[in-house]
């Protein structure tokens, strides 16, 4: 299901180095490809929904509140080989938001019109390390996050214990 707000797309550069033994795009380097790109998200795109002074969907977040990653899952759908000069292309959104965390729906593609290579759910929790605690997300926060919401990615069904 596509996001109904706002989509966050980016490309993210393909290098050598992501390839493994096999040939193909290392997973954990394609994590890396998504953690790039929500990096770019929250602190430093500048957002046409937004239109603000400060970048990123993190805008209105006080100085020295950080994301961490709570939990993330990752399904990978296709084989993805470095091709030089292809970039990555990710798109985000928010799909969940809670008291002091979200959860940020992306896919990535090797090629435009191409269906995703992978698609994940990544669940960010925001923490004052002057306080020690998690920070509560602000009426700021939460309106920015409103205007780049959209349903969570289909993820494959975990089999039952």
């Amino acid at each position: 299901m596509p996001p109904v707000g706002e989509v966050f797309e980016c490309e993210i550069q393909a290098r050598l180095r992501d390839v493994n033994l096999g040939g193909h795009v290392d997973n954990v380097e394609a994590i890396r490809v998504l953690d790039e790109a929500r990096l770019q998200l929250l602190r430093f795109a500048p957002l046409p929904a937004l239109d603000a002074e400060r970048p990123g969907l993190l805008r209105s977040a006080p100085d020295g509140v950080t994301d961490l990653v709570g939990a993330q899952r990752v399904d990978y759908h296709a084989e993805m080989r470095f091709v030089p000069f292809q970039p990555f292309l990710v798109r985000m959104w928010v799909s969940h938001v809670g008291g002091s965390s979200f959860t940020l729906a992306s896919e990535m593609r090797v090629q435009t019109g191409h269906a995703p290579a992978l698609v994940a759910e990544t669940t960010m929790v925001l923490w004052d390390p002057a306080a020690g605690s998690s920070w509560t997300l602000s009426d700021d926060v939460r309106a920015d996050m409103a205007k780049y919401a959209g349903a969570p990615v289909r993820l494959r069904e975990r089999p039952a214990p």
